[in-house]
């Protein structure tokens, strides 16, 4: 389904006066996937620690998201009816007939059944408005013009990974193409799954958050890649790399540069990748808690996802270096950049 086909409202526009007024603006997506019951929502806005106001979610309801003058009550109360049968559009209809403040707010809902629904209300400050397509809905107001939505709406589609990859694609989409006519400040995301949380022990699959940032899309996805590599489990490999050439010279140079392998790495141009270096390697794993994969599984990461990394460094070669000038967060976060593309071709659990 593309954008042309969805479904879409928008607000009335405001008085330059009303604009000038301090308003949090914010855009955002709810979704399900389907073939894992994980719901969630990605957020960003011109608002400190958007993620402890926006977004809403249970694995055994679905999720949502209450913005524009939230009322932080559609959440939990939105998550009951789901819970009791009613499906997003009843859901919707009930918060906001209930709420005489509802034409300030904006709310989104996507259910566990696959239902979505969203109201953006006549008083919310334009740009406004809220597309759906199938299993998800986005929303946003004071956006900076009318392609922000279906941009986010076009990025969840086409995106072919996994939820939030997903989430995160349309946030950075929606952001690219206009955003938030206030600028940028936090982001959020935050998806629950079955059994989804530490230890299987609740449904808290994914809760990132940035709450103060100049560029808070960007640090969102930074800080879940460690997230993922941390606490999301992974499908067993069926063959696992191990690391030689100059890759392997390369991994065995950084791991030195971060204190972690006191010999000098050159020697492994001709020994090849040893028990000296995967001590180092087991050493970073252990101080980084990434023992959700066993070491050959790191190993393999890393001999796959090097090269990725080295794109990505690249792209990124105007960001600032680490305070002390000595490239040690420049190796570390290449080698935790290394791990997270080298575990894409493993699917989650």
């Amino acid at each position: 389904m593309g954008s042309d086909d969805l479904e879409q409202s928008r607000a009335r526009p405001r008085d330059s006066d009303d604009l000038e007024q301090p308003r949090p603006s914010t855009f955002s997506i709810v979704a399900r996937d389907p073939e894992t019951d994980a719901v969630g929502v990605a957020v960003q806005s011109k608002f400190v620690s958007v993620g402890s106001v926006v977004p809403f979610a249970s694995a055994d309801a679905g999720a949502v998201a209450t913005q524009s003058f939230a009322n932080v009550a559609y959440g939990p109360d939105g998550l009951e009816l789901l819970r009791d049968g009613h499906d997003a559009e009843s859901v919707v209809d009930e918060l906001t007939e209930a709420d005489d403040a509802a034409e300030d707010r904006q709310v989104g809902v996507v259910g566990q059944d696959g239902s979505v629904a969203a109201f953006t209300g006549d008083e919310c400050f334009d740009v406004a408005g809220d597309v759906q397509g199938e299993g998800y809905t986005v929303q946003g107001n004071i956006l900076e013009n009318d392609e922000t939505l279906p941009a986010m709406a076009d990025a969840f589609e086409s995106t072919d990974a996994g939820l939030p990859e997903k989430l995160l694609a349309a946030l950075h989409a929606g952001n690219d193409a206009g955003g938030d006519s206030r600028g940028e400040q936090s982001a959020a995301m935050y998806v629950a799954k079955p059994d989804g949380g530490y230890d299987g022990k609740n449904d808290r699959w994914i809760d990132v958050r940035v709450d103060d940032h100049e560029h808070p899309i960007d640090e969102l996805e930074r800080v879940f890649r460690i997230y993922d590599i941390t606490l999301l489990s992974r499908e067993e490999p069926d063959d696992v790399r191990e690391l030689d050439g100059e890759v392997g010279r390369e991994v065995a140079a950084t791991l030195a540069d971060l204190g972690f392998y006191d010999d000098d790495p050159e020697p492994i141009a001709d020994e090849g990748f040893g028990d000296a270096e995967r001590e180092a390697l087991e050493a970073f794993r252990g101080m980084n808690n990434f023992e959700n994969h066993d070491l050959a599984v790191i190993e393999d990461a890393l001999a796959r996802g090097w090269r990725d990394a080295a794109e990505d460094a690249d792209a990124d070669s105007d960001a600032d270096a680490d305070a002390d000038g000595d490239g040690a967060a420049d190796g570390e976060s290449r080698m935790i950049e290394a791990i997270w593309h080298g575990l894409q071709r493993l699917d989650r659990k």
